[in-house]
């Protein structure tokens, strides 16, 4: 019976990794996330990994031609064999694709334009506006500083709101 396992991948080479692992008849899935970012003025959409330098593929007989595969390190073990991923853990996060890419759920939270206090670092006391999320827990505040606003990239666990 076939079921998802976990591929780790050669940083870089993921496309490489996908298209050998294609040949060798597995079925891959790399789930992808959306961002905005801005670049000589325009606003671009990219595309990054959910889970960097991971994909999922299905496991129907022999596992050995995708550990082997060009591209690929090695998959996730549990002992002598690649660990289960469960189906629902593939459905939940297909579930959250919208037009291609994983649509991570809001936190509530901070609201763009709120105003904030930097509890800690060199700028601590310092107030500012919230101005976003960015990945890996980190936000963008909007501080007076040099005569001007500044955006500053702070950790999460850095700022609370002012009420």
């Amino acid at each position: 019976m076939p079921y998802w396992a976990c591929a780790r991948l050669e940083p870089h080479r993921e496309r490489v990794a996908l298209y050998h692992l294609s040949l060798a008849g597995f079925s891959t899935y790399l789930p992808r996330l959306r961002e905005w970012r801005r670049s000589h003025g325009r606003r671009i959409e990219i595309r990054p990994r959910l889970f960097p330098g991971y994909c999922f593929l299905t496991i129907e007989a022999q596992w050995h031609a995708a550990r082997w595969s060009i591209g690929v390190l090695g998959l996730i073990m549990s002992g002598e064999r690649p660990a289960v991923v469960a189906d629902s853990i593939i459905q939940d996060i297909r579930a959250r694709e919208r037009n291609g890419a994983v649509e991570l759920p809001r936190r509530d939270g901070f609201k763009i334009g709120d105003q904030v206090r930097v509890l800690a670092g060199p700028l601590q006391g310092h107030l500012g506006l919230y101005h976003g999320q960015r990945p890996h827990e980190r936000v963008l505040v909007l501080l007076a500083l040099l005569g001007g606003q500044q955006r500053v990239e702070l950790a999460r666990g850095a700022i609370e709101a002012l009420h």
